[in-house]
């Protein structure tokens, strides 16, 4: 008796991000070398399966990939399959269509599906393994804030971009005497901020996890002034927020699972310290420059780790498990356990000791522990 080719489906959903093309290729790869596997891939993530819009991925189809920023198979973070967005007339209507993709997966004759993507893409691929859709997760996303692994590729390439931008306005920020503030990503989890801030050189830092109180930040300003140090760099996430206060929304897109968009909060900061120091203002949001581009080497290398890994997986018959770094080996935790969660930076965090014992301002008193100030969270 011939066993037949086993097939499976990768997919990428969420934000765009350097590495995920890294990914498909390893999987490609891993696939066709290895274990003779067909590969398909679905177009625009979850949507794709819904709507049974695919292609057939070859070898030829993985070359010269490898160094390309978003990803051949495009991607939406609107295409929640429990809550998939169907515009009747001028409005939006949302319905459960998870049984169509499960049918589609199984007209396809396919043997599982590797989701590359976010908390949200590892939230609607818990619920499809819970309708009995073998699914293998791979981590993505910039702001670094997924449970089970100890970092997710894109991160690095995100970081590095943030630097370079921080790097650049230092010299205009010294050049004109101000305060120049630069806005990261990073909506619930602030590693991006603090790891280009460290890393650029910044004054201060803000990020979600610790509010802010802006007199702490004017009296850093005021402090670097009185030392001859005309020109300050606040790093700070679209997370960040005023103790007491909410963060700053943007705008609401109706139709889409996670609907607030932040961005701003920047510009908020930037007037309260103007009006408290008399110290001109200058603010850079770097928003969706730090999706783009080319992924650093450690992302290329990382992302070709998950992809071969998940592959592995898919051959051992594994299902429900989201690949991730722990040290330096490969390893797997089940989705379940991290769907619908978040990393966030901890009072203890060794980086975080390392901005504070630099002088750096995280936004609040240097005079008490920085734990007093993680209970201001929601």
């Amino acid at each position: 008796m011939v066993s037949r080719t086993k097939r499976i489906g990768v997919l990428t959903g969420g934000g765009d991000c350097p590495g995920l093309n890294a990914v498909i290729r390893a999987v490609v790869k891993t696939a066709q070398n290895e274990y003779d596997m067909d590969v398909i891939g679905f177009l625009d993530g979850y949507e794709g399966l819904i709507e049974n819009q695919y292609r057939e991925l070859s070898l030829k189809d993985a070359s010269g990939i490898l160094a390309l920023g978003g990803t051949i198979l495009g991607t939406s973070n609107r295409a929640d399959p429990f809550r998939f967005p169907v515009l009747q007339g001028e409005e939006y209507i949302y319905l459960d269509r998870s049984s169509q993709g499960i049918r589609n997966y199984e007209a396809l004759g396919l043997d599982a599906i590797i989701a590359i993507g976010g908390d949200g893409t590892m939230a609607a691929s818990a619920g499809m393994i819970e309708k009995g859709l073998p699914v293998i997760g791979v981590p993505k996303t910039i702001d670094n804030d997924l449970l089970g692994t100890d970092v997710t590729f894109g991160f690095d390439s995100a970081l590095a971009t943030a630097t370079d931008a921080v790097d650049k306005i230092h010299t205009t920020a010294q050049s004109h005497h101000r305060v120049m503030i630069i806005e990261v990503m990073g909506r619930y989890a602030g590693w991006l901020a603090l790891y280009s801030g460290l890393a650029g050189g910044g004054d201060i830092i803000l990020v979600p996890e610790i509010p802010y109180d802006i007199e702490a930040i004017c009296d850093a300003v005021k402090s670097r002034n009185a030392q001859g140090k005309n020109f300050s760099i606040v790093v700070m996430g679209e997370g960040a927020r005023q103790m007491g206060g909410e963060m700053v929304v943007s705008r609401i897109v109706a139709n889409s699972p996670d609907a607030i968009r932040l961005g701003g909060i920047s510009h908020q900061v930037a007037a309260q310290i103007e009006g408290l120091t008399n110290i001109e203002c200058r603010v850079t949001i770097l928003g969706h420059l730090l999706r783009g581009g080319s992924p650093t080497a450690y992302d290329r290398i990382l992302a070709t780790r998950f992809g071969v890994e998940a592959v592995h997986l898919v051959a051992q018959g594994k299902s429900g498990q989201m690949v991730g770094l722990h040290g330096n080996q490969m390893g797997s935790v089940p989705i379940e356990d991290v769907a619908g969660k978040q990393r966030k930076i901890a009072a203890a965090n060794p980086v975080l000791a390392t901005a504070r014992s630099l002088g750096i301002c995280m936004g609040v008193s240097m005079e008490h522990p920085i734990e007093e100030f993680f209970a201001e969270q929601v």
